[in-house]
């Protein structure tokens, strides 16, 4: 949302991505980002709050009746200083959600394309997340007729780490409604196996020394990339992956299995700020992606494919 200060929204790059897309006839699921991770809420009446509405509404025309779903909100609990993650978390998005409704009213109609969703809630997995204000974001969820239901972020640590998200959130919404997942992950899993050391096998082909660790091969593809055969290699040669090769295939299988999932979506490619500084205690989200730009190389004028890419394909088939 900041960055829609900088000009006219329909020009940033971000939007006018998302609505071209819209226009060629592709699904799309926009996400309103409200960044106070560095700076207090606005309080509602205040004029800081009155500025924030006034974004909304430059953005809003853009996009209403354009996209098919908006998010209001990223991930607020981390978008948010950790003292405010409170009634105040609440109470901003709660007037910034009811200012959408009552624009979306006025202006896009009764047969208005865009649907409404809350947005996101991460690492639902631990107990000290489930708070007294997540518990709060679930009942305006359930109580306001015009949201449709909340997106989750399951970035997690264990594929099990996934049911508690699916156990907090459904008992807690309408019968009716459902839930996006517009990130998912096994981020914080593949982090605790950076130090591993890659195999002998692995090594000796492509001549490593053996005492080489996964992020210094992960930091080689990244200095010089890959073949897709060397990085499928280098994947299918460590137990900590193989092991959770079907991770894609199995949790659509778990989401769709609760018959309310509206949409789930994956992380499509690397980008500049996965491979910055990489080293032993980088979060490797480059190792999420269905392209991998920046460790293979590329095909012609296509990035390099990532592990994900085949059951990806495959998942949209079904």
């Amino acid at each position: 949302m900041p960055a829609t200060d900088q000009g006219d929204p329909a020009a940033h790059f971000a939007i006018r991505t998302i609505t071209q897309a819209a226009g060629r006839g592709y699904d799309t699921i926009l996400s309103l980002k409200f960044p106070y991770d560095r700076a207090s809420f606005p309080a509602p009446g205040s004029a800081k709050m009155t500025a924030e509405l006034a974004r909304l509404d430059r953005v809003l025309p853009t996009v209403l009746n354009k996209v098919d779903i908006i998010t209001i909100g990223n991930e607020p609990f981390i978008e948010s200083l950790p003292a405010e993650r409170d009634a105040r978390l609440n109470e901003f998005y709660e007037a910034v959600a009811r200012h959408v409704i009552d624009y979306r009213r006025a202006h896009c109609g009764a047969d208005c394309r865009t649907v409404l969703y809350m947005g996101a809630l991460n690492r639902l997995d631990l107990p000290d997340r489930r708070t007294p204000a997540a518990e709060r974001w679930m009942t305006f969820v359930r109580e306001t007729p015009e949201i449709e239901g909340v997106d989750i972020h399951p970035h997690v640590p264990s594929p099990q780490a996934v049911q508690p998200f699916l156990d907090y959130i459904l008992p807690r919404m309408r019968p009716r409604q459902t839930f996006l997942v517009t990130e998912f992950s096994l981020v914080h899993y593949w982090k605790e196996h950076l130090r591993d050391t890659v195999s002998t096998k692995f090594a000796q082909q492509y001549g490593f020394a053996p005492d080489t660790q996964v992020w210094q091969v992960i930091k080689a593809a990244i200095d010089k990339p890959f073949s897709e055969r060397k990085w499928d290699d280098f994947l299918t040669s460590s137990p900590w992956f193989t092991s959770q090769a079907g991770f894609l295939r199995d949790q659509l299988r778990l989401y769709r299995s609760t018959g309310r999932l509206a949409v789930a979506t994956y992380a499509f490619k690397q980008d500049d700020a996965m491979v910055e500084d990489f080293g032993p205690d980088k979060t490797p989200w480059l190792l999420n992606s269905v392209y991998a730009r920046y460790t293979v190389q590329p095909r012609g004028a296509l990035s390099g494919r990532g592990w994900w890419l085949d059951d990806f394909r495959a998942l949209q088939r079904r």
